[in-house]
C-alpha cells in the first residue's frame, strides 16, 4: 500500500494542479453558470495527456497508472467538477474498457484518438426505467448478418451531447439475462439511428452535458461489438469498478475545494473581534474536514493501487466511492455553513461546491448499492 507518491506521480500531479490553476479554476463559475462545456480546455487536456493518463503510449495514452490518473483526476476536479467528470468517463468508462477488451482494429479506430483526446467517448448502460438494476437492459441488439441492429434508450449518459462515440450495452440473449445475454457495442455517432435525445438541466456540475441517446434501428457491424457476445455485463461490471475510483477522485476534488475557500474565507472574515478561523467551533470543523478528505484519499489512493496490481477492487472501490462522496457532501456542507450568508450566493464558490458534491452519492452506483456491494464482499471474506 502506498502512502506516498512517486516521482512520475508526483509530476502528473502538479502538471495538472499547475493547469488546473492557470486554465481551469478562472473558467469554472463561467461553465456552470452558462452550462457551457469547456471544449477547449479538453482540447489542451488532451495534449497534456490527461484523457487517457493509464492508457499505453502506444494506443494514444499517457503511459502512466492508476494513481496517477487518480492524483490528476483530483486536482482537475479540485478546480472543476464539470471538467472533472468529462475527463473521468473518458478514462474510466470509454478508453479503458476499450484497451482492456478491444482488438487492436478497435483500439487504432476506437481508442487511439479518444486517449490523446482528439475524441471524446461515452458509456451507456443506464436507461429511463433500470435505474440501479444494470441488469435489466430493455435496449436490444438483434444479430442480422454481419451487423446487429440496436434498438432502445439510455438515460443519464455524461458527456452524450459532445461524444463522438459511444460504449452501449445491449441485451443480445433475453433468455440468458445478465448471465450472457448482455453485449457491448462501440457505436460512432453518425451511424444511422443514433441520436441525442434530452439534454438535462441539471443542479450541479452544469459545465458537463448529461442526455438521453437513442437509437432506432441503428446497425452495428459485428466489428463494433467489445469482446465476445455475452460478456457484456462482466464488461460493465469490471469497468464501473474502475469508474468508481474516478468518482471518488472527483469527490475529493471537491472536498480539497471547500476546504480551501472555507479557511481562506475564515481568515478574511472578523466576527467579535476575531478571524473567524480563531474560533473553536470553526476549528473543529476544519479539523474534521481535513481528517476525513484526508482518509478519503487514502481509500481512494488503496483502491487505484490495487487496480494497477490488477488485484479484484470491487469492495475497495465501492468504499473508496462511498466514504469519499458522503465525505465530499458533508465537506461542502460545513463549508457553506462557515461562509454564512455569503455561503449561500453565487458570488462565492461555496455553494457551487454544494450543488456538484451532490451527484457523486448517485452517479456510477448509488451510496446505496456500494453499501450492498460491500457488506456481500465482508460477508464472504468472513463466513465463505
Amino acid at each position: 500500500m502506498i502512502f506516498e507518491l512517486n516521482e512520475d506521480q508526483k509530476m502528473i500531479q502538479k502538471m495538472a494542479r499547475d493547469f488546473a490553476d492557470r486554465e481551469v479554476a478562472p473558467v469554472a463559475a463561467e461553465l456552470d453558470r452558462e452550462h457551457r462545456f469547456p471544449r477547449e480546455i479538453v482540447a489542451k487536456m488532451g495534449e497534456l495527456g490527461l484523457m487517457g493518463v493509464a492508457i499505453p503510449e502506444e494506443w494514444g495514452g499517457g503511459g502512466f497508472d492508476t494513481v496517477s490518473y487518480i492524483a490528476a483526476m483530483t486536482e482537475i476536479s479540485r478546480a472543476c467538477a464539470s471538467t472533472g467528470v468529462i475527463m473521468s468517463v473518458n478514462n474510466s468508462l470509454y478508453s479503458d474498457p476499450v484497451y482492456k477488451f478491444g482488438n487492436d482494429d478497435q483500439r487504432e479506430r476506437f481508442l487511439r484518438p479518444y486517449a490523446s483526446g482528439k475524441k471524446l467517448g461515452c458509456f451507456c448502460l443506464s436507461e429511463p426505467g433500470t435505474g440501479s438494476d444494470a441488469a435489466a437492459q430493455s435496449t436490444v441488439a438483434v444479430r442480422d448478418g454481419d451487423s446487429y441492429i440496436l434498438n432502445g434508450v439510455k438515460n443519464w449518459i455524461t458527456n452524450g451531447n459532445e461524444a463522438d462515440a459511444a460504449l452501449v450495452f445491449a441485451m443480445t440473449d433475453k433468455e440468458k439475462g445478465n448471465r450472457g445475454g448482455i453485449s457491448a457495442f462501440l457505436v460512432e455517432k453518425g451511424t444511422p439511428g443514433f441520436t441525442v435525445g434530452k439534454v438535462e438541466d441539471k443542479l450541479g456540475i452544469r459545465g458537463s452535458s448529461t442526455t438521453q441517446l437513442v437509437f432506432e434501428d441503428c446497425r452495428i457491424p459485428v466489428a463494433n461489438r467489445l469482446g465476445e457476445e455475452g460478456e457484456g455485463f462482466k464488461v460493465a461490471m469490471t469497468t464501473l469498478d474502475g469508474g468508481r475510483i474516478g468518482i471518488a477522485a472527483q469527490a475529493n476534488g471537491i472536498a480539497r475545494a471547500a476546504i480551501e475557500a472555507a479557511v481562506r474565507y475564515a481568515d478574511e472574515r472578523k466576527a467579535f473581534g476575531q478571524k473567524v478561523h480563531q474560533f473553536q467551533g470553526i476549528q473543529w470543523y476544519i479539523a474534521d474536514m481535513a481528517t476525513r478528505t484526508d482518509a478519503a484519499e487514502l481509500l481512494t489512493y488503496r483502491a487505484a493501487y490495487l487496480k494497477d496490481k490488477k488485484v479484484r477492487h470491487s469492495k475497495e472501490s465501492g468504499m473508496a466511492k462511498l466514504f469519499a462522496s458522503d465525505n465530499a457532501n458533508w465537506v461542502a456542507t460545513t463549508a457553506l455553513q462557515i461562509f454564512g450568508g455569503y455561503g449561500y450566493v453565487t458570488e462565492y464558490p461555496a455553494e457551487r461546491y454544494f450543488r456538484d458534491a451532490r451527484i457523486t452519492q448517485i452517479y456510477e452506483g448509488t451510496n446505496e448499492i456500494q453499501r450492498l456491494v460491500i457488506a456481500n464482499s465482508v460477508v464472504k471474506e468472513i463466513i465463505g
